[in-house]
């Protein structure tokens, strides 16, 4: 970057002058104009840090004394740094539950720090929609599995010099401790670089694990690791019951679960060792409290504990399905200290070289402890414990790989400190898991245990727990006010001692309407009497605001007090029978507004300039100047199922791009997962809720220049008009357009004027008047309410039977709004539009297909692009629609657009092609056709949002591509007991994974073995077909499995008679039980059965239904499930390609597989 003399002369002063590089903020200078060079682009990325050049092998302190620098050179210990030019990071693949966005953003700072030390960054990961597969990062990256065999291809490819295993989850920790023992690392000369591979093992098996902690006298929960069901059950005879079994080797408490009696213990026993080699079973420490604490330490044996953390849940409960506060809140000193102690201990014994959490239980009675676990790698709680602080653990942790020592690293926050510290925090921090269980079928268990289910978390800062926890709780879910009784559990005490997914509101029942007092609670809770005082502090405070009664009523004290307890407007507006708009203006007419305090990790001991900023109402004054009036971009929130990791990507596109057009940026997010909540992306960061009353507070206090709501899903848009009527200039697309788009009116009479064909639909408020519609345009019928996110309550029924069943399921959801219905186009194909227009012109569009017909949700389809099937007058057609609907909607920024295709029944008549929707905003498919197209949509569209160096239309869809990218969802199916995996119009998958080949079957293969946990069946090893015979693709799909040598198998008569009917097809009918998991179990492995492929035409209404339990039982069994049968037939295809090219085989060197090249190898240019 061109630097101006004097920002030249200021940045050597400072070198010389001992200050980082890093606190001078060199992304705010810009080259003059007049540069005869052409600048290179000016990137949001973080100077290097080290202000002192060290000679030889020294370590230097970060210090402005050049004397203490001189000194520390002499004193620290000389470490050799590994020397490393290029260096792999293994990514952890699609979002799953147990392994989400955390690993973005630790893997993103991974990259960040390599880039700073100049080492060439090498990174594989096929999940599309991160930030950390952007060229930004790394240098190249593979859209590839992560399994050791295609990682080993990569390695012999790319010949790095060492290799980091501790940035991708559970996934990358497996995959190199499998390269370590198939000799790959050591045959290629690839270093790995912090946690050595020995203590990943000993922290994974759990034999080791107990046997080490012994050694330096650590208690650990009492355990015996087995192999078999029959070990299992003498194991929990010597321990005695009850007891908790843990697979090895799992994440997210995968597959581990509590067993009160052989029976639970010996079923629980089966399913795990399906997915596990080894279980462990140990003495259940149920209701004691559960704490982490999160270590750093270098390889000069520096041990620093950055975060503790309480559960608010006691043991029993995993830590990622627990509500979790930090700092610690009921730890009296001598606690807190000896469990510190332990950790410091533990963490030097096991040779941990960078960042790990350990887990203890600990007695509520007595000092008695003992250790759960420890993650030598960062986890979900490592980014929680970065963001609830403010240090960057695996920004850190990296550079501790590459040899730093914690002394000579500057505290990256304070920029003058050194990291050599323990953050001090002068808040609270609430962590509160999002489940998403209501969005599966009704067979789910939504008891939460020892196994994850949660596909998300929020993080709220307050300065009370009750401002941080009603934060938090908004957070969740824009329809929950704060602490209240949401549920009303018929057996409550039953709620109450067996947790569910809503058991925080379980509480505020028995206490707002069944007078439980905090004994009562404790008895059946086990959750610290502390955590239950502070509740009943918010419940008096409801019956302060009751008595009230109404806005007149409200003194300036009990405003201040409700605040101060992170009570919002609306909630209070409720108590007080008055509106949100009305408490607002009232609370400010007191001068009561939020003050904006800053993160800083010192708990403003010592001065700092930080942009880490959150609201509160428990302060006095102000920590920052309101100078900038910057530009914000509201992220997407919680990741929930339907907005992910995607919308995050998008968030900070935005931000940089709106930074390097000369814009102060302000983002606005609370989602502790994120890259776009990482302090260094934005010019100022508020972790803060996205409702409407905290983004009126962020506005007017900055006095911004204008609101960003398009880039980060469903939750900005909410409040898009709403923020209008307010005089908040919203950039970009017009709100009002913006709902014109989501009332299914406006929206279709607008479709009508412009000539763009949509399918039949109407709007009942009856079920008779629902009936009349079906009969007139004919089964089958798609119902849906008004307003929608990843297709809440959406489904198509075939019959007037199911239609009368599924209208009382979906005027459930929204009784407000009445039901449409639209006539469902059956075995038509689902084509995606995401494009970027400006001023209502057209600047890019994408044209991707999906694989599945219409009817399965578009988050959970399989997406390929370019086009495979479409001819050029119908791509023409679609940029046309496009065009129109740019036009009409008068956009400004993304949009994206779901149409029909339906081939005609009149031959030589062309195609019919029908909008079903249209969001103005970007979607979950922008950061894939961004990287398959090289052409960031989301740049593009912040340049039209921001009427900035707006670019020239182009018509990328009209190039020709020698290679093919498929995205595939990512499903959690194994996390959720009981959910069915059947694909409809509801959005179920977790995440997506993205692969590149030279035609479609080679992109699809490596797509789909990039979902995690899939494995391709052997050869000839048994599969196991059904469902419903009619579907046109079953054939094929029998016959191309019989030919590639797979033996057969069905479980009904129909099956096998259909089948045994075709020449040349023989499947056999097995006895199949229904009710019996472990004979089942026997019955798969009798016949070596390694793959299901159950095509059924709808959801199962019973647990015994045989396609229910073939699906079911093979995502337990953590064996292949295809349920779709134009997916099932690309299946068979891309085998018959494969196999002949060796595709069943494991790795062989020097074979490397023709979809093994870089994303900038396929597209041919670092886009």
């Amino acid at each position: 970057m061109g630097f101006p003399p004097l920002a030249a002369s200021c940045r050597s002063l400072g070198r010389h002058l001992g200050w980082s590089a890093r606190s001078l903020r060199s992304f705010h200078v810009f080259s003059p104009r007049f540069s005869p060079v052409p600048t290179p682009i000016a990137r949001a990325v973080a100077d290097p840090i080290v202000g002192y050049t060290p000679k030889d092998g020294e370590h230097v302190l970060n210090s402005p004394s050049e004397l203490a620098r001189k000194i520390s050179a002499k004193v620290l210990p000389k470490l050799p740094r590994p020397d490393v030019q290029k260096v792999l990071i293994v990514g952890s693949g699609g979002l799953s539950i147990g392994q989400a966005g955390e690993f973005d953003y630790s893997g993103s700072q991974a990259l960040k720090a390599l880039r700073e030390e100049g080492v060439d960054a090498v990174l594989i990961n096929p999940n599309i929609a991160t930030w950390q597969t952007s060229h930004e990062l790394a240098s190249e990256v593979y859209f590839l599995p992560i399994t050791a065999d295609y990682v080993a291809y990569v390695l012999e490819k790319e010949r790095p010099d060492g290799i980091l295993l501790t940035f991708g989850g559970q996934s990358a920790l497996n995959v190199g401790i499998q390269l370590d023992r198939m000799g790959v690392l050591e045959r290629l000369g690839v270093q790995v670089l912090g946690t050595p591979i020995r203590t990943l093992e000993v922290s994974e098996d759990r034999d080791l694990f107990v046997q080490a902690l012994k050694e330096i006298d650590i208690p650990v929960a009492q355990s015996t690791a087995v192999s078999s069901v029959k070990d299992a059950l003498s194991a929990a005879e010597k321990i005695g019951y009850p007891v908790i079994l843990r697979s090895a080797y799992a994440l997210g408490g995968l597959g581990s679960g509590f067993a009160n009696d052989p029976d639970e213990l010996r079923d629980l026993a089966a399913k795990s060792l399906s997915l596990s080699p080894q279980v462990l079973i140990e003495r259940s420490m149920k209701g004691w409290k559960e704490l982490e604490y999160e270590v750093v330490r270098d390889a000069a044996d520096n041990t620093i504990i950055c975060c503790n953390m309480e559960n608010f849940d006691p043991l029993g409960i995993h830590t990622g399905e627990s509500i979790v506060v930090a700092p610690s809140q009921t730890l009296p000193d001598d606690q807190y200290h000896m469990l510190r102690t332990a950790a410091l201990k533990v963490i030097r014994h096991l040779g941990v070289v960078g960042e790990c959490n350990i887990q203890y239980a600990l007695s509520p009675h007595s000092m008695e402890y003992c250790v759960i676990e420890v993650n030598a790698r960062l986890s979900r709680s490592s980014a929680l414990a970065s963001k609830a602080t403010g240090y960057p653990l695996a920004y850190t942790a990296a550079k501790i790989a590459l040899g730093h020592t914690l002394p000579e690293l500057p505290n990256a926050v304070t920029k003058t400190t050194t990291a050599c510290f323990e953050p001090s925090l002068d808040y609270i921090v609430t962590k509160i898991p999002k489940w998403d269980l209501a969005k599966f079928s009704s067979q789910v268990d939504r008891h939460i245990g020892s196994s994850m289910k949660s596909v998300g978390e929020v993080m709220a800062i307050g300065r009370t727990f009750e401002e941080s926890l009603q934060k938090a709780i908004r957070q969740i879910d824009p329809r929950y006010k704060g602490f209240e009784a949401y549920v009303k559990p018929e057996d409550l005490d039953d709620a109450l001692t067996n947790p569910t997914d809503t058991r925080l509101f379980a509480i505020a029942y028995a206490m707002f309407h069944k007078n439980y007092t905090v004994d009562q609670l404790h008895d059946l809770t086990k959750i610290d009497k502390w955590f239950l005082y502070k509740l009943d502090n918010i419940v008096q405070t409801v019956y302060a605001l009751k008595t009230a009664g109404s806005i007149e009523n409200l003194d300036k004290e009990i405003i201040e007090r409700a605040k101060k307890q992170g009570f919002s407007d609306s909630y209070i507006a409720d108590l007080v029978s008055s509106s949100e708009d009305a408490i607002r203006a009232h609370r400010k007419s007191f001068g009561i507004t939020p003050f904006v305090k800053r993160i800083d990790t010192l708990a403003a001991e010592y001065p700092a300039h930080t942009n880490y900023l959150y609201t509160t109402y428990n302060a006095s004054e102000h920590d920052i100047e309101f100078d900038e009036h910057g530009t914000m971009v509201l992220g997407s929130g919680v990741y929930r199922i339907g907005s992910s990791v995607e919308f995050d990507w998008c968030a900070v596109t935005c931000a940089r791009q709106l930074r390097q057009m000369g814009n102060k940026t302000i983002m606005v997010n609370y989602n502790p997962e994120t890259v776009s909540t990482d302090f260094d992306e934005a010019d100022r960061l508020y972790f803060e809720e996205l409702g409407f009353e905290r983004v009126m507070d962020i506005y007017e206090l900055e006095q911004a220049r204008g609101v960003v709501v398009s880039v980060g899903g469903q939750l900005p848009q909410n409040i898009a008009l709403r923020l209008k009527h307010n005089n908040v200039n919203v950039l970009g697309t017009d709100p009002e357009k913006i709902d014109s788009a989501e009332d299914r009116h406006k929206f279709s009479s607008i479709l009508d004027s412009i000539g763009v064909d949509q399918p039949e639909w109407t709007e009942v408020t009856s079920v008779d008047a629902a009936k009349e519609f079906a009969r007139r345009v004919g089964y089958p019928v798609l119902i849906r309410p008004s307003y929608v996110l990843s297709g809440a309550a959406m489904n198509v029924v075939y019959e007037e039977a199911a239609l009368d069943y599924n209208l009382s399921a979906a005027a459930d959801v929204s009784p407000l709004h009445p039901v449409v219905l639209t006539k469902f186009i059956d075995n038509a194909q689902e084509i995606d539009v995401d494009a970027v227009a400006h001023k209502g012109r057209l600047l890019v569009h994408a044209v991707s297909e999906h694989v599945e017909n219409a009817g399965v949700h578009s988050g959970d389809a399989t997406l390929v692009l370019p086009p495979f099937s479409l001819s050029e007058s119908e791509m023409a057609r679609l940029k046309e629609i496009a065009q129109k609907v740019a036009a009409a909607f008068e956009i400004s920024g993304p949009f994206n657009m779901q149409i029909i295709r339906k081939d005609s029944d009149v031959e030589g008549q062309e195609s019919q092609l029908k909008v079903i929707e249209c969001n103005l905003r970007a979607s979950r498919s922008f950061p894939f056709v961004s990287k398959v197209l090289g052409q960031n949509f989301v740049e593009i569209a912040s340049a039209a949002i921001a009427d900035q160096n707006v670019p020239e239309p182009v018509d990328l869809m009209a190039q020709k591509r020698d290679y093919v990218c498929i995205k595939v969802p990512q499903f959690s199916w194994t996390r959720l007991p009981g959910a069915d995996p059947f694909l409809g119009c509801e959005m179920a998958s977790t995440g997506e994974v993205a692969s590149f080949g030279k035609d479609i079957h080679e992109a699809y293969w490596a797509a789909l073995l990039s979902t995690t946990g899939f494995k391709v069946p052997s050869a000839q090893s048994g599969i196991l077909i059904g469902g419903d015979v009619t579907q046109p693709e079953m054939r094929y799909v029998v016959e191309g499995l019989q030919d590639l040598g797979f033996k057969l198998y069905c479980s009904s008569r129909e099956v096998e008679e259909f089948f045994n009917d075709l020449p040349y097809v023989s499947v056999k009918r097995i006895f199949f039980p229904t009710k019996d998991k472990r004979k089942l179990r026997e019955v798969f492995d009798e016949y070596d059965i390694q793959c299901v492929i159950n095509l059924a035409k709808s959801r199962a209404t019973s647990a015994t239904d045989e396609d229910y339990v073939a699906r079911r039982n093979a995502v337990d069994f953590g064996l292949p499930l295809i349920n779709n049968a134009r997916c099932a037939k690309l299946f068979v295809e891309s085998l018959g390609k494969k196999i002949p090219q060796g595709g069943l085989r494991r790795y062989r060197e020097g074979r490397i597989p023709s979809e093994v090249r870089s994303w900038r190898e396929f597209v041919g240019k670092r886009a």
